[in-house]
């Protein structure tokens, strides 16, 4: 069980609380257009990436790994991050929030669930009432931005279309029922422009142009050595 400091935006009350976090998903090629779907698994196996057996797929990975700090420590230079909507079940509601699911590339070629595990995954603190979202969904927006060269540049954007409506990713993980109290899902992520690569920083948002609000969070990674 990992403690979050985390801030729930209940209509216009804000709840700050520690929340008890017990299990940590990550969904994998999570695709609605079968054709997107083939397009990241493409994308990932320039990089070596074995492509799965089944889709969507859904790694374990632990709850020690999720932070909503603005640093994080990486093994080597060949880690990178990708924004991904965020489902969790918490007092008996589901709540939407934005996270990165940060990636050892070169570990990711010859194991995709050891590679979950490598990196800790940094979450924005905030989160959205999921019922508040549901009547236009398919109007929010996803975001990332990585920092080359000195630039602020956009490395993935897109609608969350492009991922499976978070019911029926849920309903494919449980087998028809809701995800389990105290259980977060990161649930798929967007084609990266110029290809996936490793980020040292990283920002991503979640923009919800109807009611004209967004969730953003930056992080930067330190690189620790590898001796062997």
């Amino acid at each position: 069980m990992a403690r979050l400091n985390l801030t729930l935006n209940l209509g216009s009350s804000l709840k700050h609380q520690a929340l008890a976090i017990e299990a940590a998903v990550i969904a994998g090629w999570t695709g609605r257009d079968p054709s997107a779907v083939e397009k990241h698994i493409v994308e990932l196996r320039e990089l070596g990436v074995r492509e799965p057996a089944f889709t969507p797929v859904f790694y374990r990975v632990a709850v020690s790994r999720l932070t909503t700090g603005t640093e994080i420590e990486a093994s080597g230079t060949e880690s990178g991050g990708e924004v991904e909507f965020v489902l969790l079940r918490q007092g008996g509601k589901l709540w939407i929030g934005v996270g990165s699911d940060h990636t050892d590339r070169k570990v990711e070629s010859y194991s995709v669930t050891v590679s979950k595990q490598m990196c800790e995954k940094p979450i924005a603190p905030a989160f959205w009432d999921y019922d508040e979202v549901v009547d236009h969904w398919d109007e929010l927006l996803l975001r990332s931005f990585v920092f080359e060269g000195g630039e602020r540049t956009v490395y993935q954007e897109g609608s969350v279309t492009a991922m499976l409506h978070p019911e029926a990713l849920i309903a494919c993980y449980t087998g028809g029922g809701d995800l389990n109290e105290s259980t977060l899902m990161f649930c798929g992520t967007l084609p990266a422009n110029g290809g996936v690569r490793p980020t040292s920083q990283f920002a991503f948002e979640l923009e919800d142009p109807v009611l004209g609000r967004k969730i953003a969070h930056e992080y930067r990674v330190v690189t620790l050595p590898v001796l062997g």
